[in-house]
C-alpha cells in the first residue's frame, strides 16, 4: 500500500554520524573565542555574604567575570532558577560566578580563585523533611515546601462508597529514586554576539531551542527576535538538556555581549551531573479496594514529587501523572492527589517517561499484590479489569473503537502464551523452597500512555518543506532531532505523500530564526505533532505539483498520482512527467513558490481543574511486557534473561527505528529497575560520575522479543502515534514482581540492588 512509510529504511543522517562528520556542541569552534566556565556553591543551603574577585581579575587571560550584578536583564529564569545566586545558594549545583578566559585551562584555574564567603542555613533534603511542618523552607516567600500550581488532582465516583463494598482492601507505600539521563555528550554551548545588531546567536547541545531563545531574551533584556538558536547535533538528551542548557547559555550569552566575543562552554562530566536536571523521585502512598472475583473497585492515592531547589516541570509532571496514577484499568471510583516538594537537593526534570516509571512501578506492583491477595493470576486480574474500547477512564474520557482502540486485552494475552506465563509462575513458586541458590522468576506489566502534551499544552508544531529547481527538497522542523529518528520519519512522511525517492530530502537542524515555535520537544510529540505538521506542508506541495502536471498532461487533475520520482495519470501511465520536468515548470515556467509551511493545532484538550476529568489526551498508547529472570539469593544479583514486549502505537512509520527505540528503553528500564541511583546525602551530591553512577551495558542486554501492534488510530500522520518514551514504563514493575515471583520478597522501593534484595535494606531516608 505505502512505497516509503511502514519500511524499514536507512536513517538519512546515518552517514554523517557513523563517519564522525557531524558536528556536535563541543565540535564548533570560532577563532578569538573565550572559553567560560562556572564557579559553584560551597553549601547546598547558605547566604551569600561576599564574593571577591579581586585575585582572579589579576590572572593573566582572564577577560571577563561576571556574579548576579553582571545580568542586565531579568536574573530569575522560568522554574525560579537564577542565572547566578545573589543573596542566598540553595543547592549544591548553584552558580554564583562565571569567568571567561583565553584558554580553557586558564578558565579552569581562574574558578578557584573567587573567594566566597557564605553563612551556612539548615536544610530540606527529602520528601519527608519537606512535608513536615517543623521543618525549615527552601523558599522563604511562599508559605511551605509546596511547589506552586504542582498539585493536581483526579475525581471519579465516590471512593468511600467504593472500599466499603470491596471484599479486600490493601495499603502500600512505593518509592523511586533520582536517576540521571546519562547521555554520552556533555553539555556544550556557543555564544556569538550578533555583529550587525544587538543581539546573540546561540548553538550547542539544545533540546528546546525556543525556550532558551525566550528566556536568554528576557536575561539579557532583549526582544526575542535578538535571539537566535541553532540546534547543533545532540548525542543524547531524554529530556535533560533542558534547564542546564539554559543557564549555560544564559552565562556565555552575558559575556558574549560583555566581552564581544565568541563564548564557548562545555560542562565536565561532573558539572553535568552537579548541575543538570534528574528523574524526579516519587514517594506514593496506595490505597486499593476490589470484589473476591477481581473486580476493582476503587482506587486512592496521594504521591510527593521531589522538585529539588528549583523546578519548572513538577506541575507538568503531576499533570500527567494524575491522568494515569490509577493505570490502564477500568475503576469507576479513584481518588488522586499529586504535590510536588521543594528540597534543598539536586532538581527534577524531564527524563524520557515523564511520570510514568515511578507511577506504573507502584501501580503494577500493586495490582500484582493484589493479585497475591486474591489469589488470582496477575494476567487474570487485569484481563479482569484493563481498559477495553467503549470504556470510560477515571477522567471520563470514553475509549472508541475504532477511533481510539485499547487493545490491552489482546496485547496481555498475546505476552502470556509467547512466555508460558501461568505455567512458569506457578513452576517457580514451587521452587522457592528448593535448596539451590539461584531461583528463577517471572512477571507482567501494563502501561498505557497519553500521546503528546494533551492537556499539558496546546500541541501545536510547524514544518517547512522546500523544492528547489533541480528537485531536491528540504525539510524544517520546529521540532529537534535528538537520536530518536525524527529526521526520518519526517522524511518519509514527506517523501510518500510527494511520491520521491527519499535521496532526494534533505534535512535542517531546527534554527529558530527560520522555523516557528513549536514548543518543547518532548511527550512522544516528534512523529505525532511534528510529523503532522511536515504531512500538513507536503500535501500543499502536492496539490500545486499537480495542477500544474494537470495543465502540463491535459488530463483532470483528481486522475494524478504521484509515485517512484513521477508524475503520472493513474489511468493511462503512459502519460507521465517527472517529478524534476513538474517542479522546473512551476519555479522557471510559471514563477510559482514551491515553499509550504505546515502548521498543526489538534486543538487543546480540556480538563476540569476541580476534578481532573475531561479529554485528557486525543488518543492513547499502550504497552505489555513479561520479564524472565534468575537472583542468586546468596548474593542479591539479579539477572534479567528475557523480556517480551508488546506495544501499540497506530502505524510505525519505519518499524526498524521504532523497534529500536523500544530496545533501547527496555535497556534504560532495567537500568532503572537495579542500579542506576543518584544519591544524595545532606544535599551533597555522592554519585558524580559514571565510575558511580553505573548504567547497564551491552553485556546486562537480555534477550528482547518486541512485537508492534499496529490500529487504525487516525490522530496521528498516517495513524503513527507515540513511541519514544512507552518502552521505558513497563520494565521496573515487571522485574519487581517476577523478583517476587522467584523469593516471595516485595520489594516496593528503587533501585533493587544488591543490599535491598539480599537484605531488605532500606537505603534512602
Amino acid at each position: 500500500m505505502y512505497k516509503i512509510i511502514n519500511k524499514s529504511v536507512k536513517r538519512i543522517d546515518a552517514y554523517e554520524k557513523v563517519t564522525g562528520k557531524a558536528k556536535y556542541g563541543a565540535d564548533l569552534n570560532l577563532t578569538h573565542q573565550l572559553y567560560a566556565k562556572t564557579v559553584y556553591s560551597k553549601y547546598p543551603h547558605a547566604k551569600i555574604l561576599k564574593i571577591d574577585t579581586r585575585e582572579v581579575e589579576r590572572l593573566e587571560g582572564v577577560v571577563a567575570v561576571i556574579t548576579a550584578e553582571d545580568v542586565p536583564g531579568n536574573n530569575i529564569m522560568f522554574g525560579k532558577f537564577p542565572v547566578l545566586a545573589k543573596d542566598e545558594v540553595k543547592y549544591i549545583g548553584d552558580g554564583v560566578a562565571a569567568v571567561a578566559a583565553e584558554s580553557r585551562e586558564i578558565a579552569e584555574k581562574a574558578v578557584k580563585l573567587i573567594k566566597v564567603e557564605y553563612r551556612e542555613l539548615t536544610g530540606v533534603f527529602n520528601i519527608k523533611e519537606a512535608i513536615d511542618e517543623n521543618t525549615g523552607k527552601v523558599h522563604s516567600e511562599i508559605e511551605d515546601n509546596l511547589i506552586e500550581h504542582s498539585h493536581h488532582l483526579l475525581r471519579s465516583g465516590d471512593v468511600e462508597k467504593g472500599f466499603k463494598e470491596a471484599d479486600v482492601i490493601l495499603k502500600r507505600n512505593y518509592q523511586t529514586q533520582f536517576v540521571d539521563q546519562a547521555y554520552i555528550e556533555p553539555e556544550a554551548i556557543l555564544a556569538i554576539p550578533d555583529p550587525y545588531k544587538v543581539g546573540v546567536e546561540i548553538h550547542g547541545s539544545i533540546q528546546n531551542p525556543y525556550s532558551i531563545r525566550a528566556n536568554i531574551a528576557a536575561v539579557l533584556g532583549l526582544k526575542i527576535n535578538q535571539v537566535k538558536v541553532v540546534q547543533s547535533t545532540i548525542g543524547g538528551s531524554f529530556g535533560g538538556k533542558d534547564e542546564s542548557v539554559m543557564l549555560m547559555a544564559a552565562r556565555a550569552a552575558i559575556i558574549a555581549l560583555k566581552t564581544k566575543r565568541p563564548v564557548k562552554m562545555v560542562l565536565t562530566r561532573e558539572e553535568s551531573f552537579l548541575e543538570s536536571c534528574k528523574r524526579h523521585p516519587f514517594l506514593e502512598e496506595y490505597k486499593i479496594g476490589a470484589r473476591k472475583d477481581g473486580t476493582i473497585l476503587a482506587v486512592e492515592d496521594k504521591i510527593y514529587v521531589q522538585g529539588g531547589a528549583y523546578n519548572n516541570k513538577a506541575m507538568f509532571v503531576n499533570w500527567r501523572a494524575s491522568i494515569h496514577a490509577a493505570g490502564p484499568y477500568a475503576i469507576s471510583n479513584i481518588k488522586t492527589d499529586i504535590y510536588g516538594v521543594y528540597t534543598n537537593t539536586i532538581y527534577g526534570g524531564a527524563y524520557r517517561g515523564f511520570s510514568a516509571p515511578q507511577i506504573v512501578f507502584a501501580n503494577e506492583s500493586l495490582i500484582d499484590e493484589l493479585a497475591e491477595e486474591l489469589n488470582m493470576s496477575p494476567q487474570e486480574i487485569r484481563l479482569k479489569n484493563c481498559l477495553k474500547p467503549g470504556d470510560e477512564m477515571g477522567t471520563g474520557q470514553i475509549l472508541l473503537p475504532g477511533k481510539i482502540p485499547a487493545p490491552l486485552e489482546k496485547m496481555v494475552k498475546d505476552v502470556c502464551k509467547k512466555t508460558d506465563f501461568e505455567s512458569k509462575r506457578k513452576k517457580y513458586i514451587k521452587e522457592r523452597e528448593s535448596s539451590n541458590p539461584i531461583k528463577k522468576g517471572i512477571g507482567l506489566s501494563c502501561t498505557f500512555r497519553g500521546a503528546g502534551l494533551g492537556g499539558e499544552g496546546i500541541d501545536t508544531a510547524s514544518a517547512t518543506v522546500t523544492i528547489d529547481i533541480d528537485g531536491s527538497i528540504l525539510i524544517q522542523s520546529g521540532l529537534v532531532e535528538m537520536g530518536q529518528g525524527m529526521r526520518t520519519a519526517h522524511a518519509q512522511i514527506v517523501a510518500e505523500v510527494l511520491g520521491v525517492s527519499l535521496d532526494k530530502i534533505t534535512f535542517c537542524n531546527t534554527d529558530t530564526s527560520v522555523t516557528l515555535d513549536s514548543g518543547p520537544t518532548v511527550a512522544s510529540r516528534g512523529t505525532l505533532a511534528g510529523g503532522n505538521a511536515m504531512l500538513i506542508a507536503a500535501r500543499k506541495l502536492l496539490e500545486k505539483l499537480h495542477k500544474q502536471a494537470a495543465i502540463m498532461l491535459d488530463c483532470n487533475i483528481k486522475n494524478l498520482v504521484s509515485e517512484n520520482n513521477l508524475i503520472l495519470n493513474r489511468y493511462d501511465k503512459s502519460r507521465k512527467l517527472t517529478f524534476k520536468e513538474v517542479v522546473e515548470e512551476c519555479l522557471k515556467g510559471q514563477g510559482l513558490s514551491l515553499s509550504a509551511q505546515g502548521w498543526y493545532t489538534p486543538g487543546p484538550e480540556k480538563l476540569s481543574l476541580e476534578t481532573g476529568r475531561g479529554n485528557a489526551y486525543p488518543t492513547y498508547s499502550y504497552g505489555t511486557s513479561v520479564v524472565e529472570l534468575s537472583v542468586d539469593t546468596q548474593t542479591g544479583k539479579i539477572n534479567v534473561e528475557k523480556i517480551v514486549a508488546g506495544y501499540e502505537i497506530g502505524r510505525a512509520i519505519n518499524p526498524q527505528i521504532v523497534k529500536g527505540q523500544f530496545y533501547g528503553g527496555i535497556l534504560q528500564g532495567l537500568g532503572y529497575a537495579l542500579i542506576e541511583e543518584v544519591r544524595n546525602k545532606d544535599g551533597y551530591l555522592e554519585t558524580k560520575n559514571f565510575d558511580d553512577f553505573l548504567v547497564p551495558s551491552s553485556f546486562d542486554m537480555p534477550e528482547m522479543e518486541v512485537t508492534i501492534y499496529e490500529s487504525d488510530d487516525p490522530i496521528g500522520p498516517f495513524r503513527a502515534k507515540s513511541v519514544g518514551e512507552l518502552g521505558i514504563e513497563l520494565i521496573a514493575p515487571a522485574v519487581a514482581n517476577a523478583l517476587y515471583n522467584a523469593t516471595g520478597k516485595r520489594i516496593r522501593e528503587l533501585p533493587l540492588n544488591l543490599e535491598r534484595v539480599l537484605l531488605g535494606k532500606t537505603l534512602r531516608k
